[in-house]
């Protein structure tokens, strides 16, 4: 049995959040754990958003080697916030997005993004995919055609950055677009990253990281 000591409460509440709104998504959803010294990276994909999304927890006590997939259920119910402190459940048969994960050096910064004007571009396609949805006559709003318009918008990319404001939406919603430090856009051969202080989103330039719809939950 692994136990994990967090730098502080902090951490762990902000953990404990970070695995609450994955399973909000999907109450099944699974994380992979890397981690080695100080800090274990945490790595989800949210249903739906088609990303990968990744937390960074930095440790009070060094771990050696860490690197498996866990049940997200499973790890919130073993984190105590009180205590700063989790125990690392048994590992799972992990999907197939944990077996690709975006490289951990190498990136170049791209751009700096403002996170106010990132939450009001995603604001702005909310409304939009809502108005386009209540356009269409109820006998022809199947799921195809809200997947549909859902894809048409959170495929555009951010002005000048080729990141699909789906990235952009998944940072949102699993609470990384917080006041602080700009956001900043990073590349590393075939993946984008948005970065932020909260927690970061991946997402590979081109192909797709499962065959879910996109649309807003």
């Amino acid at each position: 049995m692994t136990k994990l000591r967090f730098a502080d409460q902090g951490e762990a509440a902000d953990l404990a959040a970070f695995l609450s709104r994955l399973l909000h998504y999907d109450r099944a959803a699974a994380v992979r754990l890397q981690g080695a010294g100080g800090a274990v990276a945490v790595y989800g994909s949210p249903a739906s958003f088609e990303v990968l999304a990744v937390r960074a927890v930095r440790l009070a006590d060094p771990v050696e080697s860490l690197d498996l997939t866990v049940s997200a259920g499973e790890l919130l119910e073993s984190v105590d916030e009180g205590a700063a402190a989790a125990v690392v459940p048994a590992a799972v048969t992990g999907p197939a997005w944990a077996g690709l994960l975006p490289p951990r050096g190498g990136w170049r910064a791209e751009s700096s993004l403002s996170a106010e004007a990132l939450r009001g571009l995603v604001a702005a396609a909310v409304a939009e995919f809502r108005r386009r949805v209540e356009e269409i006559p109820p006998q022809e709003r199947t799921r195809a055609e809200l997947d549909r318009t859902g894809r048409q918008i959170w495929a555009r990319t951010v002005d000048g950055t080729g990141l699909p404001v789906r990235a952009v939406h998944a940072a949102q919603s699993l609470g990384f677009l917080r006041p602080g430090p700009g956001p900043q856009i990073l590349s590393c051969g075939s993946w984008l990253r948005l970065r932020t202080p909260y927690g970061s989103i991946a997402v590979r330039r081109a192909g797709r990281l499962g065959g879910l719809g996109v649309g807003v939950v």
